[in-house]
């Protein structure tokens, strides 16, 4: 009884939002939505409630309907699929008129998309799969603060992925032997040095004492190198005022690039930080603590690959993208889809990586990925391969659990990235051959070759959660 009253409450869902003889316009934000309806609820019904609830409708007619062009502003569900290997869900596509969102305001998109309809009773799960962003939109976003080519102008580095380390312990050090840390890793070969995500102000180490610690290490690494160094320091704070005043201080002691954890400080602090940094010179990473939260549920959530679309928009220069060897999620196919998404200018509809949708981002430049978890150096050819040059290849206890300290640690982490990118200009398989071209480095770097040693047994190999459906039924 109690669906029979429901369906007879919403016919009009299935009567104005399910069209399937829309084509869509150039101009309307496209959505993939995975719906899991309720018994009883069939397919057209749940799409059309779910473009209705996301939209502009509600469970009834209502008389102020009158008082609008209802028709041009709905969202309207155009084409229905079936998920390869799962009878529970299927593929929903909507079509939303561009109107419908303030420009340059991916919290306004998230806040319909994926706002009230998420608790919907209709449907037991939804999750969004891909978005489509019209150039019109893009158009309207400020997008990475400064992009690949500014940063590598700035760094003065061509040619090869940077390299960079999470300090560790995450929590509990203070402000000096942080620095310390940090000097060590960026005088053995590394580029960067980080926060952690949690990493804020804490009573063992206040944020303005880290950070003058931590760029008097950046710039005695500096000097005895020769190279340009940088540590992400995260501004992520209780309020938006705090996180602009830690920023300020940053570009005052002139570090390069500070940190932004995006979705736990929320999109609208990002995109007002990625406009800040803009306007300062100031590089841009994007840790992104709490996706898994959001995206890891293969039924409900939303998707990193949209994720990564909304940081690309909103602004960042680099984001953390999982590393498919490392400890964390991620099938290969996959990341490599949403890495062409956060670099690329035009990323084609390919369901084999899981993109629904062609994507044209234009003129809006592109951020370094970072592979970030769990990697040590027998990952490095695969790493090289899966990510290419522009990428941030982030160790954190492969640099710092080197038995012989920090500087060994990232002085292996060198010789092992520069001695796969010698090889892959030779032509050779890096995955096929990464042990033979690792140990003959080896031969020449005894910080190499205890490395090696250290980390031979160390896999994670587990099933991924979130798997690729690939194929359309």
């Amino acid at each position: 009884m109690a669906v029979k009253s429901y369906q007879a409450g919403v016919t009009q869902y299935r009567q104005s939002y399910w069209q399937p003889d829309y084509m869509p316009l150039d101009t309307d934000i496209l959505a993939c939505f995975k719906i899991t309806p309720q018994p009883g609820v069939d397919r057209e019904e749940a799409a059309a409630a779910v473009a209705a609830e996301s939209s502009c409708g509600t469970w009834t007619t209502v008389w102020t309907d009158l008082l609008t062009d209802l028709d041009y502003y709905k969202g309207r569900a155009y084409r229905l699929e079936d998920v390869p290997g799962d009878d529970t869900c299927y593929y929903a596509f909507i079509a939303y008129p561009i109107d419908l969102f303030e420009e340059g305001s991916v919290v306004n998109v998230f806040t319909s998309l994926v706002g009230n309809v998420f608790g919907f009773k209709a449907v037991r799960a939804l999750r969004l799969e891909d978005l489509r962003f019209p150039i019109a939109y893009v158009k309207t976003c400020g997008g990475p603060p400064h992009g690949i080519q500014v940063e590598r102008d700035k760094l003065n580095k061509y040619g090869r992925p940077l390299l960079g380390c999470t300090i560790k312990p995450k929590l509990g050090l203070s402000a000096k032997n942080y620095g310390r840390a940090c000097y060590e890793a960026l005088r053995g070969g590394l580029d960067f040095t980080k926060d952690d995500e949690n990493i804020n102000s804490q009573p063992f180490m206040r944020w303005r004492d880290r950070f003058d610690f931590v760029m008097e290490a950046v710039q005695k690494a500096e000097h005895e190198t020769g190279e340009r160094k940088g540590h992400y320091l995260n501004v992520t704070a209780p309020t938006p005022e705090e996180m602009y005043k830690r920023a300020e201080y940053a570009k005052e002691i002139r570090a390069p690039i500070i940190m932004h954890d995006y979705l736990a400080g929320g999109l609208c602090a990002n995109a007002g930080l990625a406009n800040w940094c803009r306007n300062n010179g100031m590089l841009l990473h994007i840790h992104r603590a709490m996706h898994a939260v959001i995206d890891r549920n293969p039924h409900h959530g939303i998707h990193f690959r949209v994720l990564t679309k909304i940081l690309r928009l909103s602004g960042g220069d680099h984001l953390h993208t999982g590393t498919v060897v490392g400890k964390l999620e991620g099938d290969r196919a996959s990341t490599l889809g949403w890495i062409d998404l956060l670099r690329e200018s035009f990323v084609p509809e390919d369901r084999s990586r899981g993109i629904f949708f062609d994507q044209d981002w234009g003129s809006m430049p592109g951020g370094f990925a970072v592979a970030s978890g769990g990697i040590h150096v027998w990952h490095m050819p695969a790493l090289v391969t899966i990510f290419g040059d522009d990428s941030v290849l982030q160790f954190g206890g492969g640099t710092l659990g080197h038995p012989w300290g920090n500087a060994a640690g990232a002085h292996a982490n060198r010789v092992a990235l520069e001695a796969c990118v010698q090889a892959r200009g030779e032509g050779r398989h890096l995955e096929k051959e990464g042990k033979d071209i690792l140990t003959a480095a080896a031969a020449h770097s005894p910080e190499l070759k205890i490395a090696m040693e250290t980390w031979k047994e160390i896999k994670f190999e587990f099933e991924t959660m979130d798997k690729l459906a690939v194929a359309n039924k």
